[in-house]
């Protein structure tokens, strides 16, 4: 019995296939034929079938059942993935058929991925066509191993035994080069349902299975379930006084109770609640394949993108990936190209950084190249500015595939083979002065006072005011102000998202070489989003503070000291904070400073009691001893 969509009741049990192979191989008259001969298709629809091909003056035409839109019975091709289900002795299954047209890669390639075996189909009189070869590389890709061959169209070539064990070994071998064994290689006729479901009295020196009986062989992949937890975050909302983290179970199980770890951050609260709405009973449980709400006992940072896991056992956090990518784009692919990366539900700006290798479709071997030609397969490094929460696809093809994207156009699929940490060669030597020893010369211990707010707030006034008060007691201090640092270190960098992020990175890890120096460090940067702020500390550490200098927008607009609001306004600045781009507040700062409601003077004095009882040497030296 074939569906449009897959009935509840049997996806969750039926095993995925995918069917692929050239157009015009018989992919979808195998199909058609595969659902008739195991009796999972109704007379109705048998009936049907056999009037459509009448009117077109064809016998019955299998390929019908799929080639369901008018265009592709017109044109003979499939241009879309189409899913149907099917059953035999031994269990269910639901049925990809994957579009064999060049033009049509990229849906080949989002079926072939949720399947857990496939059919690569050849014609006997063709033989490995171009588009055969191109889906092979696409099964090695995403690392779908088990595979049966149909060798279709024996009846066009007189069931040719001689000519069927010489296309064999040629498949035999090019499969070996991607590192797959077929489970089988099958000669039948679609057409006329020889070696489908049953064995063919035409082809009686062939004593393999038939096509059914290779498919029944094949093995269900371990259940999502049982998987380690991968929980990417769909998104956040507010109900009465609740934070609610939103998204879709790929991997794993979670229960009310369990502790969570969100990377890339490593942020942990445990769940305190699974929502459910419309006076459902509370659920405590949650698997693989289910669309969840949580609320946390603790309010920590989690954004869109970051992937929730047990402590123990969580994705890699990298800022370099090598994946294998199948390119669509008629523009060549090159070092040095940028893009977004896609993974789950997280975006990544990325550049190439290099090509390693690139395939050659025909033949399957590797070799080092500088150009990735549209539909070509390579082994790319990519590089991203924000911390990327991956998977190997080996450990778990739910978080360890993606697609690239150039603005909103999808230009490539690929899958994470590993991640890249140049930094395991380098070993930074051990210092020779503690900083428990800084500490006690300096009469202070070293850190970090992060003040953010709004253009105009009077982040770089206090800053200032403050370095020369801490001087002036004896304290060894420095600012690092967003409009110098933009005018040296972080000159190369504009003001986009990714910008912003990268410049307060660098930011932060200078701040942390001069906290590590023993110094007072006064960072004073708008730094609009929590993401990054949260990663300044990440980076920073323990001796991190989040001072909030707070006011009021009108009061930002009224004083205005460098006429940017003036400007931005008027058009001539785009994505400034507080009026074209937004500024995300502090929920839970070290302190708040009002200046709308306090003079520069009591602002000084409450920030300068806040850094004297914070970096003075007998609270700081007894948690370095320790």
């Amino acid at each position: 019995m074939a569906h449009d969509v897959i009935p509840p009741d049997v996806q969750h049990h039926a095993m995925p296939i995918v069917i692929v192979g050239h157009v015009d191989h018989g992919k979808s008259t195998l199909v058609g034929r595969l659902l008739h001969d195991t009796g999972s298709l109704p007379e109705e629809k048998v009936a049907q079938m056999r009037a459509i091909s009448a009117k077109r003056g064809l016998e019955i035409e299998w390929s019908f059942l799929l080639d369901s839109l008018q265009v592709e019975r017109d044109q003979g091709i499939t241009l879309d993935t189409t899913q149907v289900w099917f059953h035999t002795a031994r269990r269910r299954y639901v049925v990809i058929d994957a579009p064999g047209h060049k033009e049509f890669l990229r849906n080949m390639l989002s079926g072939a991925a949720s399947a857990d075996a496939a059919v690569l189909v050849v014609d006997a009189g063709v033989g490995l066509g171009e588009q055969t070869r191109r889906h092979a590389h696409i099964l090695e890709l995403i690392g779908l191993r088990q595979v049966a061959v149909a060798v279709n169209k024996m009846d066009l070539i007189g069931y040719d035994a001689a000519k069927f064990s010489a296309l064999a070994e040629e498949i035999r071998a090019f499969l070996a080069g991607l590192r797959i064994e077929p489970a089988a290689i099958i000669p039948l006729s679609a057409r006329h349902g020889d070696n489908v479901a049953a064995a063919s009295a035409r082809m009686d020196w062939y004593t393999g299975p038939t096509l059914v009986e290779a498919i029944d062989l094949f093995r269900a992949r371990a259940s999502l379930s049982d998987q380690p937890l991968r929980l990417p975050v769909q998104d956040l909302y507010r109900r009465d006084d609740r934070r609610i983290v939103v998204g879709r179970i790929e991997s794993g199980a979670l229960r009310v109770g369990d502790a969570l770890r969100f990377a890339p951050l490593g942020t942990i609260a445990r769940v305190a609640r699974i929502e459910t709405w419309n006076n459902v009973a509370p659920k405590l449980t949650a698997v693989a394949g289910e669309s969840v709400a949580l609320t946390l006992d603790d309010e920590i940072f989690v954004e869109r993108g970051h992937i929730a896991s047990t402590p123990d056992w969580s994705p890699t956090e990298t800022n370099v990936i090598a994946a294998r990518v199948i390119w669509l784009d008629a523009e060549g692919l090159t070092a040095g190209r940028r893009l977004t990366l896609r993974i789950a539900t997280a975006r990544h700006e990325v550049v190439v950084e290099a090509i390693e290798r690139v395939f050659d479709t025909q033949d399957s071997s590797s070799q080092e190249g500088e150009r990735v030609e549209r539909n070509g397969v390579a082994v790319v490094r990519l590089r991203s500015r924000s911390r990327m929460a991956v998977d190997s696809f080996v450990d778990n093809p739910r978080t360890g595939r993606g697609v690239l994207l150039d603005g909103y156009r999808v230009v490539g699929g690929c899958v994470v083979e590993r991640a890249v940490e140049n930094q395991a060669t380098l070993v930074a030597p051990a210092p020779s002065v503690a900083l428990a020893e800084r500490a006690g010369v300096a009469g202070h211990a070293g850190g970090v006072l992060w003040l953010t707010g709004l253009s105009g707030s009077g982040k770089s006034t206090l800053a200032m005011g403050l370095m020369r008060r801490l001087f002036e007691s004896g304290r060894q201090v420095y600012v690092l102000d967003g409009d110098t640092l933009r005018q040296g270190l972080n000159r190369d960098l504009g003001f986009s998202p990714a910008d912003r992020s990268e410049n307060i990175r660098r930011t932060a890890e200078v701040a942390r070489l001069f906290a590590d120096a023993g110094f007072i460090v006064i960072a004073a940067l708008i730094s609009p989003a929590a993401a990054d702020r949260q990663a300044a500390r990440q980076i920073v550490g323990e001796g991190f503070h989040e001072i909030h200098v707070r006011a009021d927008i009108d009061v930002c607009q009224a004083r205005d000291p460098k006429q940017l609001y003036r400007r931005a306004v008027a058009g001539e600045i785009t994505q400034f904070t507080g009026v074209s781009a937004p500024y995300e507040a502090p929920t839970r700062p070290d302190l708040v400073i009002d200046t709308t409601q306090s003079d520069v003077a009591r602002s000084l004095d409450a920030l300068e009691g806040f850094a004297t009882a914070t970096f003075t040497v007998r609270r700081d030296l007894s948690r370095l001893a320790s």
